[in-house]
């Protein structure tokens, strides 16, 4: 028996689905951190100021506000997962292929409100499937969710970096769109099987009614619209570092881009580490102490990048940076399942990411006109302001572990 087994109870068998959809999760993020990595070759193929890069990426996020809520919707009535896990996917790789044929920046743009849509299409259904399917191991099957996206995140500014010495930006794009369309075809072809209402993995659906009725009550709880709040200033910092760290690379510290690709995946790679890791402790110890650790390690390390000029020594410190924010991504979406009635999963994640989504569009906005006025350092302390409200915010959170305990 394996240590993962001992520490978990699972088979290495029953964990093949968790492994899939982090692995789908995974090809999500490769399309979007291919896309931001992208952001300083298409400014300078266009001529953007940094608050029109910034509006590119608030198009990604405001996409997503609409994908969000409407999937969680659709996902609770059907009680359907893999399917729209399926679409996700094959839709956001076409729309990253279509950067080849963008002609001018709103045609870009339109590609870009796709990849967004389709990128938050995904977590509505995967987290509602991962949630029912390992109802005692949330922690641990969401942290297996986690670090596919770390991984995607990783991988991703590694293969455009180096497809960029020998192609175009647009034939970038094109190309890095293949993996995830081939995720896609697996998906399908191994879990779609079983995305079926009332075998075991996937629900029976509901009517418009019941389904109504029951997120009213999910609107009215405390609880979770404060750790969605909280989740949505956390990830405003994330957005911002996804937006801004390229453009700080490959502007301010003249990186390459494959060195640009290396620097980025060595922040993702420390979360591949967390992720797991405090994911499976927050099954033992609880969602609040891991979130509220990894919260402000994150906010200190956020904070001491800004006194930081030296290059290498900026690396480390994202990489250490990497390690505490995203090991508590998972948690986040563990505690919110630990709250949530089973029937309405797919709509409370969806209220979260909807949040996230809304919070995380003023950021690329808010930064750009900071850079454009006192340069990159700027968005920094900014960063910092939004982790730190995300601390006093889990702090002031009622203290409640399962659905409609008390405060």
């Amino acid at each position: 028996m394996s240590t993962v087994e001992r520490l978990t109870g699972l088979h290495w068998r029953g964990q093949v689905p968790a492994l899939l959809i982090g692995l789908g999760h995974g090809a999500t993020h490769w399309i979007a951190a291919t896309f931001y990595l992208l952001l300083p070759f298409i400014a300078r193929h266009f001529d953007l100021s940094y608050a029109e890069v910034g509006v590119l990426v608030a198009l990604f996020h405001l996409s997503s506000v609409a994908a969000n809520f409407l999937s969680g919707l659709i996902v609770d009535v059907t009680g359907r997962r893999v399917v729209f896990q399926v679409i996700s996917l094959t839709a956001g790789a076409a729309a990253l292929a279509g950067f080849v044929v963008a002609n001018d920046y709103w045609q870009l743009g339109l590609f870009i409100l796709v990849i967004g849509a389709t990128n938050n299409l995904w977590h509505p259904p995967a987290i509602a499937f991962l949630s029912q399917l390992y109802p005692n191991n949330r922690g641990y099957a969401l942290s297996i969710h986690a670090l596919g996206a770390n991984a995607g995140d990783a991988a991703a500014p590694l293969a455009a970096g180096a497809l960029l010495v020998w192609f175009s930006w647009g034939a970038t794009a094109a190309l890095s769109a293949l993996p995830a369309l081939a995720m896609a075809v697996v998906l399908a072809l191994v879990l779609l099987a079983r995305d079926k209402p009332g075998d075991g993995t996937a629900r029976v659906g509901m009517t418009m009614t019941d389904y109504f009725r029951g997120f009213a009550r999910v609107l009215r709880d405390k609880t979770v619209l404060g750790l969605c709040l909280m989740a949505g200033f956390r990830t405003m910092t994330q957005a911002g570092l996804l937006a801004f760290l390229p453009l700080y690379l490959a502007d301010v510290l003249r990186l390459g881009p494959l060195w640009m690709g290396l620097a980025l995946s060595i922040m993702q790679l420390t979360g591949i580490v967390a992720a797991p890791l405090a994911g499976t402790w927050s099954d033992r110890i609880g969602r609040r102490p891991v979130v509220l650790a990894g919260l402000t390690g994150a906010t200190v390390m956020l904070a001491g990048l800004t006194l930081i000029a030296d290059g290498p020594l900026f690396v480390v410190g994202i990489a250490l940076l990497g390690f505490a924010l995203f090991a508590i991504r998972p948690v986040v979406h563990s505690w919110l399942m630990d709250l949530t009635p089973p029937q309405l999963a797919g709509s409370a994640s969806s209220l979260m990411f909807g949040v996230q989504a809304a919070l995380s569009a003023l950021v690329p906005l808010i930064g750009g006109v900071l850079a454009d006025a006192w340069g990159l350092n700027a968005v920094f302390y900014f960063l910092a302001g939004t982790m730190l409200v995300a601390n006093l915010l889990v702090v002031a959170l009622p203290h409640r572990d399962r659905a409609g305990a008390g405060a």
